[in-house]
């Protein structure tokens, strides 16, 4: 089972893009001083505090503590929960999630809770990675756990959506769609390139290994990606992500 955990200052300070990725779904949900949304995933609060600036009364949702505290000290009403098992007597006008739908296998139950949770007339927008997502830094990984006998499946906890397959998820739960894209995002890295990124975002992958033997895993990734994703003295990252506006009818 992967064990993925967050340290929010390393996540803040080599994952800001993440941020960035969420402003055009913000814009997407297109929110109203006033409404209550709910921020499934919130991660360190950074966006919800964007959304709480405009007037909307913000519910941030997490299943790291970390990122949770984090959130809170950004003054927002963050909560901890295991997975999607999530409820609220007092029904939401909006859920928006940035990034990490992927993190959450069922993307049935997502749907249905995030359906659950809205009034009618609710809109639930999201940006997560899409089917094909970090090919390229999977296949590189997949090599250095493979030479240490090591179970990439079971390490990895990322599921990335397929564009039909979670539009029919969202169709059959009963929501209309009015926005769906797949979009090629390959994204430049900062200064300290893909090592800090496989630090933040896959250290499930590296989970029981020695430090040195981390950094040769490390060392051994980009090896493997620099020949694609090494460009003009900067390092990518092939993300691939899925955007989407869905609407659950008035009764």
């Amino acid at each position: 089972m992967a064990n993925q955990t967050w340290n929010p200052e390393n996540y803040n300070k080599s994952a800001r893009f993440i941020i960035e990725f969420g402003r055009p779904v913000i814009e997407l949900l297109a929110p109203k001083p006033g409404e209550r949304i709910l921020d499934l995933g919130c991660g360190t609060g950074i966006l919800a505090k964007e959304l709480a600036d405009t007037g909307c009364e913000i519910v941030g949702l997490d299943s790291s503590p970390e990122m949770v505290e984090a959130a809170k000290q950004l003054g927002i009403d963050a909560r901890l929960i295991e997975g999607v098992e999530f409820e609220s007597r007092k029904k939401f006008e909006a859920v928006i999630s940035n990034a990490a739908l992927h993190w959450m296998p069922d993307k049935y139950l997502v749907v249905r809770r995030v359906w659950q949770a809205l009034k009618p007339g609710g809109r639930f927008a999201a940006e997560c990675g899409g089917d094909g997502c970090l090919r390229i830094v999977r296949e590189g990984m997949k090599i250095a756990l493979a030479k240490r006998r090591l179970d990439y499946k079971a390490r990895n906890p990322w599921k990335f959506c397929e564009y039909a397959e979670f539009s029919e998820i969202l169709k059959a739960q009963g929501f209309k769609i009015e926005y769906i894209a797949r979009i090629d995002k390959p994204t430049e890295l900062g200064t300290e390139g893909l090592r800090d990124w496989l630090k933040v975002f896959a250290n499930s992958h590296t989970e029981g290994l020695e430090e040195a033997d981390k950094e040769a895993f490390y060392d051994e990734v980009e090896t493997y990606c620099k020949p694609m994703l090494f460009k003009n003295g900067k390092w990518y990252v092939d993300y691939v992500r899925l955007r989407f506006l869905a609407v659950k009818p008035e009764e």
